[in-house]
């Protein structure tokens, strides 16, 4: 959070793509999705895709970081963002989207309980996702990337997800990192 605090003004470049700079407006402008209506699919974390649009633009920005969903054909978050470049990569894919339906205000809303409740619903994303991805992978373009990036999402589901979770659990209950010898919270109580 502290990347989106002075992120007004901050160019940078891509990632994704060297030599490509961007200069940020204010995310207090963009980021104006609302808790309520973020989609279920979003990862736990401060960001999130609640009623974007369905332009299919932010994974031009945050390839690691956004995908699409087949219901609305809106954006969600799939990966949070773990240093400064990705925050920077995933707030401009965020500024991409008319409807400015991304919202960032995620870690005062999640609970050690909601992280558990959704973790405890990973089959029914698995599902999800094997079936949008597969849908999209009959496709061309664009759906070949939309695609990939669930497939991407399954591999993180599989192995990383898990790991991110309880850390991002213990962030919330303690608001710092763990150290390397304390103990973790569980996602399965």
């Amino acid at each position: 959070m502290p990347v989106v605090a002075v992120a007004e003004g901050a160019t940078f470049e891509l990632t994704h793509k060297p030599g490509t700079l961007r200069t940020l407006e204010a995310p207090a402008s963009f980021l104006l999705g609302r808790w309520e209506n973020r989609d279920w699919r979003n990862v736990p974390g401060p960001f999130y895709g609640a009623g974007t649009d369905t332009c299919w633009s932010g994974r031009e920005f945050a390839p690691d970081h956004i995908t699409y969903e087949d219901d609305n054909w809106g954006e969600i978050v799939y990966r949070q963002p773990t240093n400064p470049a990705e925050t920077f990569a995933l707030l401009t894919g965020m500024w991409s989207d008319p409807f400015s339906g991304f919202g960032s205000d995620g870690h005062t809303h999640w609970t050690m309980q909601l992280i558990r409740e959704w973790w405890s619903d990973r089959a029914r994303l698995a599902a999800w996702i094997d079936k949008a991805a597969s849908a999209f992978s009959s496709d061309a373009g664009r759906d070949q990337d939309a695609a990939h990036s669930l497939r991407d999402y399954e591999a993180y589901l599989n192995n990383g997800l898990e790991t991110y979770l309880v850390e991002y659990a213990f962030w919330l209950d303690n608001g710092r990192p763990a150290t390397p010898d304390e103990p973790r919270p569980s996602l399965t109580r």
